[in-house]
């Protein structure tokens, strides 16, 4: 694939800096915003801004979704006037949103027989910080033809592609990881609010337990953050991960396995979401074990 000409529909806080990068790469870069005042400054240094989805789907070769979650997939690709109502047969869709793998499979299956377009799930895992600085790790799942051929457009947003085997086995790696994520979430704030109770200084935190078998991305982030009260500008919202934690669940009960951990740390999330953080950073979380806050 020589210089696709690429669509990036999704300018929410992992879309913008990603489509950013492509641009930085001399990609030729179309976007497609539910709120088009999120283009403004993609608009300025180069990005073309369609005025709807067709506009763009019949410009490039390659159409970029990072979207909300499996509600939105849906809409924006088999909506009225959506992505399938313009596809080709020689286009591929890219879905870097976080997305139910069974949901992903059907939206593969269905985008072929209507369009002839192919499908490629590609969820992302390295926040905000990934996308900006071009680390992401991206999980992928498909035909091995079609990433390959994805892998140099891939190339400017991530430290580390992996083929993980046919549509849907990206989506299902991504469940592993915020598994992972959302269990560390919950168990981060257990244990600053226990140090604060006992004494301890949870702002040193970081620094004892760095390079021991706690340290971790989560650990590094969370921790500063829940110890300071730190809750402004956050880098993802708490509603995103119950999601995915919800989506860990589903997937079990497809599968046979078992998720209790995550399961549990959903229904804490979802408490938590009901008070009014669902918009909030998942730092958020210690309050519900602060003392002063349960009083």
């Amino acid at each position: 694939m020589n210089q696709p000409r690429l669509g990036f529909i999704g300018l929410g806080l992992m879309g913008h800096p990603m489509t950013r990068r492509l641009l930085e790469a001399d990609f030729d870069v179309t976007v497609w915003n539910r709120t088009p005042e999120k283009a403004n400054d993609l608009r300025d240094a180069g990005v073309r801004v369609a005025d709807y989805i067709g506009e763009l789907v019949e410009s490039v070769d390659v159409v970029m979704l990072c979207l909300a979650d499996t509600d939105v997939v849906d809409e924006v690709v088999f909506g009225t006037e959506g992505v399938a109502a313009y596809a080709r047969p020689d286009q591929l869709l890219v879905d870097f949103s976080s997305s139910d793998p069974a949901a992903t499979r059907d939206f593969a299956a269905r985008l072929e027989s209507e369009a002839g377009m192919r499908w490629v799930d590609a969820p992302v895992s390295g926040g905000v910080a990934g996308a900006e600085a071009g680390t992401l790790a991206i999980i992928c799942g498909g035909e091995n033809d079609d990433i390959e051929a994805l892998r140099p457009l891939l190339a400017p947003l991530a430290a580390r592609v992996t083929h993980m085997g046919p549509v849907g086995s990206g989506q299902v790696t991504k469940v592993c990881n915020q598994m992972i994520v959302g269990c560390q979430a919950a168990v981060i704030a257990e244990m600053v609010a226990l140090a604060e109770a006992s004494g301890v200084d949870a702002g040193r935190l970081t620094e004892a337990l760095a390079g021991g078998f706690a340290d971790s991305k989560p650990f590094r982030i969370l921790t500063p953050r829940m110890a300071a009260s730190d809750f402004e500008a956050p880098a993802w919202h708490l509603r995103t991960l119950l999601k995915d934690l919800d989506m860990a669940v589903a997937q079990s009960q497809r599968s046979g396995s078992a998720t209790p951990m995550s399961g549990l740390a959903a229904q804490l999330m979802r408490a938590h979401a009901n008070q009014g953080h669902a918009e909030l950073d998942p730092a958020t979380l210690v309050e519900a074990y602060r003392p002063s806050r349960r009083q």
